[in-house]
């Protein structure tokens, strides 16, 4: 980096004036209308309109373990209210029917007796014990024990405690089917509920039986999901109150994701394009378009070569050692050293594949590079981000005479870059899955996600360089010069945001259907550009 990129002065903050006009009058260079005209339909549907409609709240909750187990136990009282459901065949309901309050009420009060069936919750036993026996037997190891060493299911099977214990610690070592165990008795489909395991299983099993029961509450439950972060033990509660399809969700843990396919947050961009994108991106299938553009196969042995040297004369390796021309491919010893005659023909097979995966691995090379960049760009303006709450904001503070409040535009600024780096980032898979063919729609796109990257770096710029002249050793006195850093980093802030919302609004409105198709937009280009210069 020259020395001169950290050289700043009054300049810096004269120059976000052009900035600011510059990325409103560009705008006026696109001929909107004419390039759009034959795609988009103009609607001035205020609920459609993306100046007039922002983005739709959703409604998400974060819950701690404390809070998952409030909620658990909360939804066992309300069946177990019902007079013939205890507490602990409330919880055997709710485990079978996926913990929804709702689907026991209806099964139950529709036809209890099959829902008892079902589940296993018997009203009297089957199985009749002698009434005046003092010892009962095992059913599992046949020996005789008094009546206080001895526990029951509803079914009325005697087993003894060390029997039990070894079934009941047998089960839940085998994983979560444990929460549905029924009764030893091959033939007895009899639930056996949470105060009997309490009873009759050892510290450990019990433990984790119980943890068992709280991640059922998550897993099983339609309307919640663990946090993906790793090592995060939060879960998400997520009700939309629109019939939007912003699925973003941001974890305690400071993590976001998508909750429709909990990959990190990609909005703007549909999670079929993420999900296909993730795996080209992981898949071998890139090592073999690789080799197909990079090396040619050895006429002889069929191996793949790549030319590592200046000359076209190529030996290929042991044991094979067959001279050829990487030209022409033809045997070296009948080459005579010159291929530069022309003949006419079609092209063979494998040239026609070498070329298609060659022009493949470009167009994937192009979009990955800036995928990853922005996706690095994010990552250093998290830290960035951390710096300057931690380290900076103080000290500027102190040398500019600023109260926190007052200089919570920087962390707004810093916010946004974070949030549209994101966003930048998936656009570029977007990108690469539009089709080719349709180059009226690519050039637009290409022109949207142009514009909006050309006012990110601006604003990253005056966040990330122009600042620094107050962050130094020896910054200068309060002035009117923070004052205009003040205006324009806001007024860059809110501009990137504008066209972002106004670029994120327009890649969703085309994800119904097929995600390339923009020709379903239901609102004018002119009016997004519109509202940007305003």
């Amino acid at each position: 980096m020259d020395s001169g990129d950290d050289i700043h002065d009054a300049n810096d903050i004269e120059s976000l004036n052009e900035d600011i006009e510059s990325l409103n009058d560009n705008y006026d260079n696109y001929d909107d209308d004419a390039a759009a005209a034959d795609y988009f339909d103009d609607d001035d549907d205020d609920d459609t309109h993306p100046a007039k409609s922002r983005r739709i709240e959703q409604s998400f909750t974060i819950l701690k373990e404390s809070d998952i187990r409030q909620r658990q136990e909360d939804d066992i009282r309300r069946v177990a209210a019902v007079p013939s459901i205890p507490h602990g065949a409330a919880s055997i309901l709710l485990c079978h029917y996926n913990w929804s309050v709702s689907r026991v009420n209806d099964a139950w009060f529709a036809d209890e007796h099959e829902v008892r069936r079902t589940v296993g919750l018997l009203e009297k036993p089957v199985y009749d014990n002698p009434a005046d026996a003092k010892e009962l037997t095992c059913g599992i190891c046949f020996e005789a024990y008094p009546l206080s060493e001895i526990e029951t299911a509803s079914c009325g099977h005697p087993f003894c405690f060390s029997c039990w214990g070894g079934y009941i610690g047998t089960s839940i070592n085998d994983g979560p089917g444990c929460l549905l165990l029924r009764c030893p008795e091959s033939a007895c489909g009899a639930a056996v509920d949470q105060d009997m395991i309490n009873l009759l299983a050892s510290g450990e099993d019990k433990d984790k039986y119980d943890r068992y029961l709280l991640r059922s509450y998550i897993e099983d439950n339609k309307k919640t999901k663990w946090c993906p972060a790793p090592g995060c033990e939060h879960a998400v509660n997520f009700d939309p109150t629109g019939t939007g399809k912003d699925y973003d969700v941001s974890c305690l843990c400071s993590y976001s994701f998508c909750w429709n396919c909990t990959e990190e947050s990609h909005r703007s961009v549909d999670c079929g394009t993420v999900s296909k994108w993730i795996l080209k991106n992981s898949s071998e299938s890139e090592n073999v378009t690789w080799i197909l553009a990079k090396t040619k196969p050895c006429p002889e042995c069929k191996r793949p070569i790549e030319k590592n040297h200046g000359c076209m004369h190529m030996t290929c390796s042991q044991p094979c050692r067959f001279e050829f021309c990487w030209i022409c491919l033809g045997a070296w010893r009948k080459h005579g050293g010159s291929c530069n005659r022309y003949e006419s023909g079609e092209q063979n097979e494998t040239e026609k594949r070498r070329e298609m995966a060659k022009k493949s691995l470009e167009k994937y090379t192009h979009y990955y590079k800036r995928w990853a960049s922005n996706q690095s760009s994010r990552q250093k303006a998290v830290a960035d981000l951390q710096e300057m709450q931690s380290v900076h904001m103080k000290n500027l503070g102190d040398s500019q005479r600023q109260t926190e409040l007052e200089l919570k535009f920087i962390t707004e600024a810093w916010l946004q870059i974070v949030e549209c780096r994101r966003v930048l980032k998936w656009t570029y898979a977007y990108g690469y899955y539009l089709p080719d063919n349709e180059q009226a729609k690519k050039k637009f796109f290409e022109y949207l996600q142009g514009e909006a990257e050309s006012g990110l770096e601006r604003l990253h710029h005056c966040a990330e360089k122009v600042i620094q002249v107050f962050l130094s050793d020896d910054p200068p006195s309060p002035s009117e010069e923070f004052n205009d850093f003040r205006k324009k980093l806001t007024e860059l802030t809110n501009v990137t945001r504008n066209y972002f919302e106004n670029l994120v609004k327009a890649l969703e409105n085309v994800h119904d259907g097929n995600p390339c198709d923009l020709d379903k937009r239901p609102w004018g280009a002119g009016a997004m550009m519109n509202e940007m210069k305003e």
